[in-house]
């Protein structure tokens, strides 16, 4: 890595965890900057997963009292999302790298779409939960529908908080913190299983990964004050942009 290139991944990943620990998206920034510093895309999306994992683990512990009081809710979320997210590792690995290329603009648009519309699809789902008097769906449809986001998850992963925190809602919680506990376990469970793969394929550049590991542990800490300065709306119009105008490069530089 050149001093300009180790300064940029430092820098997305510190501006990463701060994002992440506000409105999440963080991977907008952290795949894209692995990718202009000359990482293949596969390995990219694999080192940024690295990249921002340890950040989700700390976030965990600031939940646990959270979490207890809905641990009923978590046990069969957690074993669907092991699965789906080491399933997801698998697809990726088998994915051809031209195949993964053609790819890339879509998931990007997919999860910048999700993103961006996932807060009011959100907001109708619990309002929805709430007209039809807090009724469940069946727990197995829960647990099909986290274990298809899980395998997103594991083969690429942006946007799968705000799909979470959708299936949460209309699960039938309310409880943003208790919501947010279980999104952030269930998260770091299923890019875990992911991660175990990515190890074993040996698909990680861990030089970059370190780095940026160090960068988004520092800007979930320290750099989330100063981004709680602005509002969560700015922030995440800001994911947003960004988002949008990663999608239009890459389709721009489409194989």
């Amino acid at each position: 890595m050149t001093p300009s290139q180790m300064s940029l991944l430092f820098g997305a990943s510190l501006a990463a965890g701060a994002v992440n620990s506000v409105a999440g998206g963080g991977s907008f920034l952290t795949f894209p900057a692995l990718v202009f510093t000359g990482v293949p895309s596969i390995a990219a999306n694999a080192t940024s997963t690295m990249a921002v994992w340890p950040g989700s683990l700390a976030s965990i512990g600031a939940y646990r009292e959270d979490i207890r009081r809905e641990r009923r809710q978590l046990q069969g979320l957690l074993a669907v999302s092991l699965a789906g997210g080491l399933a997801g590792a698998f697809v990726l690995l088998r994915t051809p790298q031209h195949t993964f290329d053609r790819l890339l603009p879509w998931l990007l648009l997919a999860a910048t779409l999700i993103f961006a519309l996932g807060g009011t699809a959100s907001t109708w789902l619990r309002a929805h939960a709430v007209r039809s008097g807090g009724a469940k769906p069946v727990a197995i449809l829960a647990w099909l529908i986290q274990f298809a986001i899980a395998t997103y998850g594991g083969y690429f992963g942006a946007g799968i908080g705000i799909l979470m925190l959708a299936l949460l809602s209309f699960a039938g919680m309310t409880d943003i913190h208790a919501m947010n506990g279980i999104k952030t376990v269930l998260g770091a469970a299923l890019n875990g299983m992911a991660l175990l793969a990515f190890v074993w394929a040996h698909l990680i550049v861990w030089p970059q990964a370190l780095l940026m590991m160090v960068g988004a542990i520092i800007g979930g800490y320290g750099g989330a004050r100063l981004a709680r300065r602005s509002s969560p709306r700015t922030i995440r119009a800001l994911v947003i942009g960004i988002g949008a105008s990663m999608t239009a490069y890459f389709f721009l530089r489409a194989p």
